[in-house]
């Protein structure tokens, strides 16, 4: 496999050109990425040339409502999907919390939803506000020891009454890659709806959602690279069984029924330029027009980079968790080295000793390496793993810009903070 040019792609990132780019090394990507290049030339032109109410007759008016036209489009593309089954609001927590009063009509007193105590909290509270209304909440609980989730234990939870199952596909913070066509089959067998959250997922990979078999995927464009912008997509079959939450002479449009606050133009059409920076990194990386010939769409080049990305980021992620045994007073949460093909590149650790989590993160930016500590709305993982929300843990997250380099660089200042 062609390895990723990070040169190239760092190129592509307006915020490592800027002077005095090389004293910052930034692994809280977790938190949000950096946007690219091409992201940020459709938002200047749309704010520049066309920030006006977008789809009137005028000139402005028209070039916004196409520049829109096309972030919607481009996200389409990207999933393999079809614009009618996107909406894109402010945020992924404000997209879940909809989609949970969308199908709310849907439970009655006794119907049971599943959640996990793993997720980020935006993939849980929703759900859980649902008991008021005589729905029942069943946790898949984590094993407290390693904060993984046991499909044989999800398989003594759903039953004839589960209407829901919400899961992560890849978790914020111990970095697992939940097995999706297991969970989902178990659910199938009840009949049951399946939402997945992508949000710490979708950075390192693009989801087929067509041939996921959830029914509901969400995460955030600001994770991948792009403008603040929540993704919600739906087959057409569960998007169906929501009611309309916009206003109600818009309950026949799929790209506004389930977004009452609206859409963000300009953020929206930024997203236009996602489809452009993958579609330079392959053309940078392959052959795009043998590619072209052979019937090629936008997700399968997407998908191509993404290979890339993972290739890359399981090296980054190799190197780290190889170092860091030679770091005392810092555990490593989730799947260690030996099995970087079923976790992401999000590492945290639990740290003992005189040092706190949030101390070091503090020492490593005076040192100029971006880390965050805490618990990531994943409070209910940290009570069950037995570690105090409140100092939570310290999380590395690099993606595929990042580079070796710095991952020396940030070993080498752990061993000069706690060795």
């Amino acid at each position: 496999m062609t390895e990723l040019d990070t040169r190239f792609v760092r190129s592509l990132f307006p915020v490592f050109q800027r002077p005095g780019a090389t004293d910052l090394a930034f692994f809280e990507n977790a938190g949000g990425a950096c946007a690219c290049g091409p992201v940020l030339e459709h938002f200047e032109r749309f704010n520049r040339d066309y920030k006006v109410q977008p789809y009137g007759s005028f000139e402005p008016a028209r070039m916004a409502g196409e520049a829109m036209d096309a972030g919607y489009a481009t996200i389409a593309a990207l999933l393999g999907t079809r614009t009618e089954n996107l909406t894109l609001g402010p945020s992924t927590t404000l997209n879940t919390y909809v989609l949970a009063e969308a199908l709310r009509h849907q439970f009655a007193p006794g119907d049971e939803i599943v959640v996990t105590n793993q997720d980020h909290e935006a993939n849980i509270g929703c759900w859980r506000k649902l008991e008021e209304f005589g729905v029942l909440i069943r946790e898949w609980q984590v094993d407290p020891a390693s904060g993984e989730l046991d499909t044989t234990r999800l398989e003594e939870l759903v039953g004839p009454r589960t209407r829901l199952l919400a899961f992560t596909l890849s978790s914020n913070v111990i970095g697992t890659l939940n097995p999706v066509a297991e969970i989902v089959a178990i659910a199938r067998r009840h009949g049951a709806l399946v939402v997945g959250d992508g949000v710490s997922y979708a950075p390192h990979a693009m989801l087929d959602v067509e041939r996921s078999g959830l029914d509901f995927y969400l995460f955030s464009t600001y994770k991948t690279f792009a403008t603040h912008v929540g993704v919600l997509w739906g087959n057409d079959r569960a998007l169906a069984l929501t009611r309309n939450q916009g206003h109600f002479f818009n309950a026949d449009n799929p790209l506004a029924r389930l977004n009452p606050a609206g859409p963000q133009h300009g953020e929206i059409a930024a997203l236009a330029g996602l489809g452009e920076y993958f579609d330079l990194l392959y053309s940078h990386h392959h052959d795009t027009q043998a590619f072209e010939s052979d019937g090629g769409s936008a997700h399968q080049r997407t998908m191509a980079v993404c290979r890339l990305f993972q290739a890359h980021e399981s090296r980054l992620v190799q190197r780290l968790i190889d170092g860091l045994t030679e770091v005392p007073g810092l555990q490593l949460l989730g799947r260690g080295s030996d099995q970087l093909a079923t976790r992401s590149s999000v590492v945290s650790l639990r740290v003992s000793g005189s040092r706190s989590a949030s101390d070091i993160a503090h020492q490593l930016g005076l040192r100029g390496i971006g880390v965050r500590a805490g618990h990531f709305y994943a409070v209910r993982l940290m009570e069950a793993m037995g570690i105090d929300p409140g100092e939570g843990v310290l999380r590395i997250s690099p993606v595929h810009y990042n580079t070796q380099e710095e991952i020396d660089r940030l070993l080498a200042a752990l061993m000069e903070i706690v060795g």
